[in-house]
């Protein structure tokens, strides 16, 4: 399908408005990012609605000051309602959701004419749970409840942080309208572990059985989702949705045009989601609590029914579990060489090539079919008691017992699929490359655990042929896509398809004139052991005379040693990101600048790619190591072993390329806007000093070079 004039003239039209209402001048690489997606999307062919074309993606690199979170929006929305298709905008993280549902969004269809409606999509578990909220309320209120309190699920043999004042405030505040319901709308963040007693899962949720249902805060957020123009998700979501196969949760695949926003960590992320683990001790742990819950159901379910044999056969297929998992541990204790770090008290194993030793194999193999079947007969008993929500059929379980006893089933068959799903991984056969098989052992002062893992090394099958073979359109953009200037890693992690179209949108910033990119003379390297006293003396000479500084560091260990160092001879200076939640570490190094005092902030990975300190609040950046990964992670360690096996350089292919990206962002922290100026020190002499320096250096912004020998 061509692009009709129509659709043409309402894109620069709604460009030319937005321009007009913000009073603000059209970018060079905006305009040229908008007419790369528009004539990408027209491009695609289609016979009835149903895309013909072979699959395709468009990848745009487009930096810092770009826009182009406007570009695609006003690019894409025009196009995808020419094609009666929805447009699922994909983003990484909940703030960039929330910036372009409620700041974005709001503002282009202020200032354009085009005729739009949203709705944002996130996982049931970002939602409150009224249902559990009165159950948790219960049970803190009555001690002697006769179902198992859904809270011990999640937290076995943990103290209860939560207070019941707390939770009350919550159902007050919901109640009242006063919250979306939303975990990330409530003022204070909330820790995982009382977030848990007040969620649910897709498991335990009883949908429009339960009570609660016309009130719930999920389903009050899902109801625009299927007569929205724009559905905002994150790839989270979008992989969750994939992996149910298309169209549970957003639409179909083949009926939305996707924009993934801060693209270049789907492939990482899907990785993740279809990673599986499964700790030892824990399952031991929930399989008693499971035996106990089955004790207090058995009352509640008539002898000789269907739903009492069932409850025979959870508590025998449970033992077999046990039984198994126990023989596993003991193995994996006595035959497995552990080499402990006295820092984290944790030791690791992994197998080369993915290849279990023969009687591992056999152990997963009994593992695997006890689960199969531990987890058939729980998903048999949640199925029973569904059954007892239809009231125009006689059950032998009634309504009430049903919605006491649903999620708590639900929770446990949730967890047997879980273990199921490693023990499934651990079974199959090696492709190549191999998967990353792994095992690590914890201690703690009361106890220890084994947990083993599993993951692909590469998304690339999974994303092609759950996503860009399936989608109609798929657009990726990032400030940081390509590695060493190419887009090679990502177009092979990520499966690209053959026919996707890439585009680098050339900066609108001066960068020779904004900043410079500083290598001072260092007597040691970062490998050598007088590195870390020679960072001490050398940091308070760069901070010295700025008034607002960011230290990277690839290594916490590293930041605490350096900030019990200095923070004695500078107090009131330095701020480290492990001293408060990022927003209120950001908010007070912007206040001490506001009140013309200096601030040094001292951060690690996540201060190097997610925040944003533009003009006066960040001058200056110091990198004080290269930030290559680390060599014991086994996913990558799993991926350097099949690289080397075909012949290849894994420290050229992986790690370099890795590093690349990571410095990129990095140094992106300085230049926020076109007004921005400052500096970049890199403190680690490799990048002058060794060959693959250069090629880390040439994919830095062409900033201003000093550099000392």
């Amino acid at each position: 399908m061509a692009l009709s004039e129509q659709t043409k003239q309402q894109i620069q039209q709604a460009y030319r408005d937005m321009l007009a209402g913000k009073e603000v001048r059209a970018r060079y690489g905006q305009r040229l990012m908008i007419a790369e997606i528009a004539r990408y999307m027209g491009d695609i062919t289609d016979n009835d609605g149903q895309r013909t074309s072979p699959p395709s993606a468009c990848v745009v690199e487009a930096g810092t000051g770009t826009g182009k979170t406007l570009a695609y929006l006003i690019a894409a929305i025009p196009v995808a309602k020419a094609l009666n298709k929805t447009l699922v905008i994909s983003t990484a993280t909940v703030a960039l959701q929330d910036q372009i549902v409620l700041k974005d969004l709001p503002d282009l269809k202020k200032h354009s004419k085009l005729d739009i409606n949203w709705t944002l999509a996130k996982g049931r578990g970002r939602y409150l749970c009224l249902s559990r909220l009165e159950g948790r309320l219960h049970d803190e209120g009555n001690g002697d409840s006769d179902t198992m309190p859904l809270f011990l699920l999640d937290a076995p043999g943990k103290e209860e942080p939560g207070t019941r004042a707390f939770f009350e405030e919550m159902l007050a505040s919901y109640g009242g309208r006063k919250w979306d319901g939303d975990r990330d709308h409530w003022p204070e963040q909330i820790p995982d572990d009382i977030w848990r007693q007040v969620t649910t899962d897709h498991r335990q949720c009883t949908n429009r059985h339960c009570s609660y249902f016309d009130s719930c805060a999920f389903f009050e957020a899902r109801k625009d989702l299927d007569a929205a123009d724009i559905v905002v998700a994150n790839h989270d979501l979008v992989l969750a949705d994939l992996a149910l196969g298309g169209g549970a949760i957003l639409p179909e695949p083949e009926n939305a045009l996707f924009i993934f926003d801060e693209a270049h960590h789907l492939p990482d992320k899907a990785l993740n989601h279809f990673a599986a683990s499964i700790s030892l001790n824990s399952t031991r742990s929930w399989l008693k609590q499971l035996s106990q819950m089955l004790v207090k159901m058995q009352p509640y379910l008539s002898p000789g029914t269907q739903g009492a044999k069932t409850l025979e056969r959870i508590s025998e297929a449970a033992r077999e579990v046990d039984l198994v998992v126990t023989r596993v541990y003991e193995y994996c204790e006595h035959n497995i060489t552990w080499e402990f770090n006295d820092e984290r008290r944790s030791a690791q194993w992994r197998y080369p090539e993915g290849q279990l030793p023969d009687d591992m194999a056999e152990l997963a193999a009994e593992a695997r079919i006890a689960s199969a079947n531990f987890s058939r007969h729980l998903g048999a008993l949640a199925e029973e008691l569904q059954g007892a929500f239809d009231e125009r059929k006689t059950h032998d379980i009634d309504r009430e017992t049903a919605e006491s006893w649903y999620p708590v089933i639900g929770s446990f068959h949730s967890r047997s699929e879980e273990q199921l799903r490693l023990w499934a991984a651990w079974c199959e056969e090696t492709k190549s490359p191999p998967p990353a098989r792994w095992t690590v052992r914890q201690r703690w002062d009361h106890g220890e655990d084994i947990t083993l893992y599993s993951s692909p090394v590469l998304a690339d099958d999974l994303l092609y042929t759950r996503l860009w073979s399936r989608a109609y359109g798929s657009v990726l953009t990032s400030a940081t896509l390509t590695a060493l200037g190419k887009f090679d890693r990502l177009r092979s992690r990520a499966g690209l398809p053959e026919d996707a179209r890439y585009l680098v949108v050339p900066s609108s910033f001066r960068y020779q004139q904004m900043a410079t990119v500083e290598v001072p003379a260092m007597k040691a390297m970062p490998t050598d052991d007088g590195f870390l006293e020679e960072l001490i003396e050398r940091l308070p000479t760069l901070w010295q005379g700025e008034t607002a500084t960011l230290v990277l560091f690839t290594s916490r260990r590293q930041m605490h040693q350096v900030r019990d160092a200095l923070a004695g001879d500078y107090p009131g200076l330095i701020i480290t990101q492990d001293d408060m939640a990022k927003g209120e570490v950001l908010r007070q190094h912007c206040a001490r600048v506001d009140d013309g005092r200096p601030s040094v902030l001292f951060g690690v990975a996540s201060f190097a790619e997610g925040i944003d300190l533009p003009g006066k609040y960040l001058h200056h950046v110091v990198i004080t190591r290269l930030p290559f990964s680390v060599p014991d992670d086994p996913i990558d360690a799993s991926l350097a072993e099949w690289v080397t096996q075909r012949g290849g350089n894994p420290f050229m292919e992986i790690t370099v390329p890795e590093a690349s990206i990571k410095l990129v962002q990095a140094v992106g922290r300085l230049l926020r806007t076109e007004e921005d100026t400052g500096r970049v020190t890199i403190l680690d002499r490799r990048i002058v000093a060794r060959r693959y320096g250069q090629l880390l250096l040439d994919s830095l912004p062409p900033f201003r070079r000093v550099i000392e020998y």
